[in-house]
Formats: C-alpha cells, sequence, structure tokens
C-alpha cells in the first residue's frame, strides 16, 4: 500500500534528524542484547553456569531498545495500522484521522506516562534500589529511568509527526508539489 507523503517543517527536520540518529545508535544496542543472550546460553548449557545479571542486563536491554525505539517507528510511520478501510480514503482523511489520532489518543497516553513515571524514578533513586534478586544488577533507577526518557522521545516524535500532517492539511499538499501518495 502507498504511503501518505507529508511535508517535512523545520521543527520535523531537527526532531526527525535526532531520533533517526538515536535510531541507528539503537541497532548496536541490538548486538549487544544478542552477545548477552549468546553468552547466557553458554554459560548455562555448556558450563552449567547461570548468572542472574546476565539475565536481568537481557531485560534491561531489550527495555531500553524497545522503549527508545518507539518514537524512531513513528518517526519512520513504521508502526503497526489497521489498513483494511486506510487504502479506501482519500489522503486528507487519513491526515484527518492521524491528526485526532495524534491528538486525542496518543499526546494524552504519552502525558500521562510521563507524570506517572516521574515518582516511579525517583523514589527508585532516593533509595538506591537494588535489585531484589541475590547478585541481581545494581542501580535500578537506570532502567526505570527509560520510561519517561523513551516517552519524552516519543513526545517529541509524535510532535514532529504531528507538524508534518497539520502542514499537510493547512499549508498544501506533498512536499516540493509531488503527488501526495507514492505509488
Amino acid at each position: 500500500m502507498a504511503e501518505l507523503r507529508l511535508p517535512e517543517t523545520s521543527f520535523s527536520r531537527r526532531i526527525d534528524a535526532l531520533i533517526r540518529k538515536l535510531g541507528r545508535g539503537l541497532g548496536l544496542l541490538w548486538l549487544a542484547l544478542i552477545v548477552v543472550i549468546m553468552v547466557n546460553v553458554i554459560c548455562r548449557y555448556v558450563f552449567s553456569e547461570g548468572f542472574i545479571q546476565l539475565e536481568e542486563l537481557q531485560w534491561h536491554l531489550y527495555a531500553t531498545g524497545f522503549l527508545l525505539g518507539l518514537s524512531y517507528a513513528v518517526t519512520e510511520d513504521s508502526h503497526v495500522r489497521v489498513d483494511v478501510l486506510r487504502s479506501r480514503w482519500s489522503d486528507e482523511t487519513i491526515a484527518w484521522i492521524e491528526c485526532y489520532g495524534l491528538l486525542l489518543l496518543l499526546l494524552p497516553f504519552v502525558i500521562l506516562v510521563l507524570f506517572a513515571s516521574g515518582p516511579f524514578v525517583l523514589y527508585a533513586f532516593e533509595t538506591a534500589e537494588v535489585s531484589q534478586s541475590p547478585g541481581g544488577l545494581p542501580l535500578r533507577w537506570v532502567i526505570k529511568m527509560m520510561l519517561p526518557l523513551g516517552f519524552v522521545l516519543l513526545m517529541l516524535a509524535t510532535l514532529g509527526r504531528l507538524s508534518r500532517v497539520l502542514a499537510f492539511l493547512f499549508y498544501g499538499d506533498a512536499p516540493n508539489g509531488e503527488a501526495s501518495r507514492n505509488d
């Protein structure tokens, strides 16, 4: 299916560049996760020795990659959609639905998570929370900090996307006078 081509704004160019750069860097995080998993499996099944630190590190790397990668998915418009009806709608209808979705669903959810995660992270930091598992990882606040950090990036990506949708709706068609749909 062809995608909706949205014009860039000066704001979206800056935000998108930052998030794309971060997204490319996240590729190294996924590589590190694979290495940690392989080391953990080798230690467990070859040497019959398990390490709780490696198991927790797996979860921390996965959570970090997922939370920070959400913004990349919005920026690249590669998140999951229901395209059954979308393929029949005009570009303007799609843009309006996206605008309402961003304003009424995604942004309020992001703001809610940001407000709720603040005390969560602050408590972990103030109490110097560590893993409850014997031999687990210290500095639990570091991984908990990925929640608000990921959602701040998601908010920036959402605002960048919203600026592009609004530019499409109120200031013209697609970038450089191209056709709206890229077939």
